[in-house]
């Protein structure tokens, strides 16, 4: 998480907010783990991707503990949460992004998520867009705990699509 924020957030953040991310939204979501919703993909012992999805209300890391992160959602009127998804700058642009997404929309599905939805950060849009992720609104500034604002987009799409 920590190196794909260094090398890729430079391209789209200034030197602040790269810094800040490394320390705020690079940090392993412990709830994904415990759920069984985390997917890593590894290559010659170390992991050069990963990322999940959520049942839970929780959108994103970064900002701090929330009181529903927790609560689970309504597969039936609520979206599945896309979280953490990182892929090393060195092991970008081969699917591993697109595979993690891929297993993140079939275990949502099996437990009757109709939706998934996410706040990208700016280095990841592209990749949402290619799997048919739309925003959902405008743009927001997301403030991590140091006071410092990150553009991120909101975004959505059906599981079968």
């Amino acid at each position: 998480m920590k190196a794909s924020i260094r090398e890729l957030f430079p391209h789209f953040y200034d030197a602040r907010q790269t810094a800040s991310s490394v320390v705020y939204v690079g940090e392993v979501d412990r709830m994904l783990i415990a759920d069984g919703t985390y997917y890593v993909a590894e290559a010659a012992g170390e992991i050069v991707a990963c990322g999940g999805w959520s049942r839970r209300d929780r959108l994103y890391t970064g900002s701090g503990d929330g009181a529903d992160d927790a609560r689970l959602l309504d597969p039936t009127s609520e979206g599945a949460r896309i979280r953490a998804m990182f892929v090393r700058a060195d092991w970008t642009r081969r699917g591993l992004g697109r595979a993690i997404l891929d297993a993140c929309q079939s275990a949502a599905r099996s437990e009757g998520f109709t939706r998934l939805q996410l706040l990208a950060t700016l280095p990841g849009e592209q990749l949402y867009r290619a799997f048919g992720f739309e925003p959902t609104g405008d743009s927001q500034m997301v403030r991590l705990p140091d006071g410092v604002l990150v553009e991120c987009v909101p975004m959505a799409r059906p599981v079968d699509q």
